[in-house]
């Protein structure tokens, strides 16, 4: 990153975390997974290059812990998030919302500037 002329080195360890937030839907959500999955210990959220706005969330099963996961729970629902992936969905609330027949899990991503026509993926 260029700041006034300088390059500045940004470390991935060495930076604080506003963390992400777990709403008591989600929450209740991934409860009711695990408890129909035993070995699941909960959700791993991650992102990838997708779609045409650039990236999009990746939701996945958590069978272990990853040297590199940060974990967030809410009311005892655990949301694992591989560290690469904080500078881009620091600050995310994931929610569980019902949207006409369907539910699905909504991510509000305050670091997201746009996103496709068909919601699936986010920009900067």
């Amino acid at each position: 990153m260029k700041v006034n002329n300088k390059v500045e080195t940004f470390f991935l360890k060495k930076n604080i975390w506003h963390g992400l937030t777990i709403t008591h839907s989600a929450a209740h959500q991934i409860k009711q997974l695990v408890k129909n999955s035993p070995a699941m210990l909960g959700l791993r959220l991650s992102i990838k290059e997708s779609g045409c706005a650039g990236f999009s969330y990746v939701i996945k099963e958590a069978k272990w812990v990853e040297n590199s996961d940060l974990i967030y729970e809410h009311d005892g629902a655990r949301l694992y998030v591989p560290l690469k992936a904080m500078p881009l969905i620091d600050g995310t609330e994931l929610d569980y919302v019902q949207q006409g027949l369907n539910h699905i899990f909504q991510f509000n991503n305050p670091k997201a500037k746009h996103s496709c026509g068909c919601g699936e993926s986010f920009g900067f």
